[in-house]
């Protein structure tokens, strides 16, 4: 099969497609022929040799944490699905390329109104979302939460999570021409961060409480602001850290306004994990994508060959929601 296999760490250039086997399909795993597949931050840190596979290590180390496509093979043990089923399905990694195998509770059915483009951007996006809006923050109707790059995959994911759950949104995004953009998401206040101070905007919104739960990508150079954005109790969901990881911290503050950090991931997670979130998603939420009420946004597709050329365009923030591989 064609795949994009990473033999050397760096720049958008090392993502080159070369021919590989097929991988194999265990007793639990589903064989699934690759139609599309997101392209996520965690990809780009991973081509830089940052953020590794989880053990065991696979013997071709090939990027791409999500997809859609159509079941191949099914393993002896597998009950829930067959093959010509149309799948989309979290994945350790392997996602840039023609086939993947995974266990079968990491996948499930495309809604039939949806195209391959659309169900590849859901998985990572909006699992990640989910996770850090339900489970880390417990966030309930009426609550308010900043989220940070409203405008990203998670960030436009969260934003129609939340709005959805009667949860009121601010949010941050890198230019102007993102704004309108994210308010239709439902995001209820967007600050353009490269002009104004988001502790300021985010204080005057919540007439001075401050927000019950910030949802953050950036990590080091927002610590500080996020802290003193969040009310008394507040939580802090740290979901990257794109500015870094090494930051001080006033522990008086967390102590005397009892503030909680919590961060998040998906890829290092057991199977058994991933299978409860999943299923929890599907039970709540997925009904909202085939009536329209929740989508995959979806920005721009590159081919799979192209996979240099997507992650250079994702670095330059251009992207309102989702960057796709397809896969023919």
């Amino acid at each position: 099969m064609k795949a994009i296999v990473l033999t050397e760490f760096g720049g958008p250039e090392v993502l080159r497609a070369q021919e590989i086997p097929v991988p194999e399909c265990g007793p639990g795993d589903i064989l699934i022929r690759i139609h599309a597949a997101g392209v996520n931050r965690a990809d780009l840190l991973e081509r830089q040799g940052l953020y590794p596979p989880p053990d065991p290590r696979p013997e071709f180390q090939i990027p791409g944490l999500e997809c859609a496509g159509v079941v191949v093979q099914v393993g002896q043990r597998v009950t829930r699905f067959r093959e010509g089923d149309r799948v989309m399905a979290l994945v350790s990694g392997g996602a840039y390329a023609e086939y993947v195998a995974c266990p079968q509770d990491n996948a499930w059915l495309i809604p039939e109104e949806l195209s391959d483009i659309e169900a590849a951007g859901i998985p990572e996006a909006f699992l990640t979302a989910y996770d850090a809006l339900f489970d880390k923050a417990q966030l309930t109707m009426g609550q308010r939460v900043l989220i940070h790059a409203g405008a990203g995959g998670v960030g436009s994911a969260a934003i129609q999570l939340a709005h959805r759950a009667g949860l009121h949104v601010v949010t941050t995004v890198g230019s102007s021409k993102k704004v309108p953009r994210v308010l239709d998401f439902g995001a209820e206040r967007a600050i353009n961060y490269r002009e104004r101070d988001f502790v300021e905007d985010v204080r005057a919104w919540s007439h001075g409480a401050g927000v019950d739960a910030v949802l953050d990508f950036i990590g080091q150079d927002y610590l500080s602001r996020n802290l003193a954005s969040l009310k008394t109790g507040g939580v802090l969901v740290i979901i990257g850290t794109l500015s870094g990881g090494d930051a001080s911290i006033n522990l008086r503050e967390v102590l005397s306004r009892r503030l909680n950090i919590r961060g998040t991931v998906l890829r290092s997670r057991p199977d058994y994990d991933k299978m409860h979130l999943i299923q929890e998603f599907q039970e709540r939420t997925m009904a909202f994508f085939a009536t329209g009420q929740l989508r995959a946004v979806i920005d721009k597709t590159f081919p799979l060959e192209q996979a240099g050329l997507a992650h250079q365009y994702m670095v330059t923030n251009q992207n309102v929601g989702k960057i796709i591989l397809t896969v023919s």
